[in-house]
């Protein structure tokens, strides 16, 4: 996967380098900008079993600000946010790979740096009793729900080797 790039940033950021599930490292670049949830939108996603996107709609689009063609193949991990600490990718990870449906407060990255909040379902898509992609559902959190995930996340970051 391909780093930002500090063109397409809009404002003043900080720049990260992340430490991804698969064990690669990705540099962002991060600003303090949020885009508000649409109300009545759903950002929906699919992926293969690495996390690899094969389809997402309009909403994702518009949402993280790549144009399609740019998201389609990338891992879905080009929206990870420093914010969220790998614990959380874990256990969602632990979870969907057992066949069962994971739900939570996200912090997504979007290309020019700034952010959203979202609240994620992903369901694990199984054919003959095997994993073979997954689907993700995000809607607009609840406002009091994100300040609790900031403040578990933030703990969680803090404890983090």
């Amino acid at each position: 996967m391909a780093d930002m790039k500090k063109q397409d940033i809009v404002g003043d950021f900080k720049e990260y380098t992340l430490s991804l599930y698969d064990g690669s490292e990705k540099t962002v670049y991060v600003t303090e900008v949020e885009t508000p949830f649409p109300e009545g939108k759903l950002i929906v996603s699919r992926t293969d079993t690495s996390g690899v996107i094969t389809h997402c709609n309009d909403a994702f689009v518009f949402m993280s600000g790549y144009q399609e063609d740019e998201l389609i193949g990338q891992p879905h991990s080009i929206l990870r946010h420093p914010d969220i600490p790998k614990a959380a990718f874990k256990d969602a990870w632990d979870t969907i790979n057992n066949k069962q449906k994971w739900n939570g407060y996200i912090k997504n990255l979007r290309k020019d740096g700034g952010f959203y909040w979202t609240f994620a379902t992903i369901i694990p898509n199984i054919r003959n009793g095997e994993i073979v992609g997954y689907a993700s559902v995000r809607r607009k959190p609840a406002m009091n729900k994100v300040e609790q995930a900031k403040a578990l996340y933030q703990k969680m970051l803090a404890e983090e080797p």
